[in-house]
């Protein structure tokens, strides 16, 4: 999976995926029902730097695999919607071992 561009993309899109999912699901609740704020700062932080990281592979993987606006806007889209990046991911491996 890390042997390629889109394959190291979409080991972080995955990893940003679930840092996502932790941090509506699991971190948010906790500040919220049992007032411990820390689970989101430090949940949020790494969040973030995944994210960062996500944004740039897929400026990397548009450009290398001259990608659509539309196709890379829409995977960019994408990833702001829980559970919708495992969908994408199953798409990018199909399109990866052609």
């Amino acid at each position: 999976m890390l042997n390629s561009k889109l394959g190291r993309f979409r080991a972080i899109a995955l990893t940003e995926a679930v840092s996502y999912l932790i941090l509506l699901f699991i971190a948010m609740p906790l500040k919220y029902m049992a007032g411990m704020p820390d689970m989101v700062k430090y949940t949020g932080w790494v969040h973030g730097v995944l994210f960062v990281a996500y944004g740039i592979l897929l400026l990397q993987v548009w450009i290398s695999y001259k990608w659509s606006f539309k196709k890379t806007t829409l995977i960019f889209i994408s990833s702001l919607i829980p559970f919708v990046p495992f969908f994408v991911d199953r798409r990018l491996k199909q399109e990866e071992s052609r």
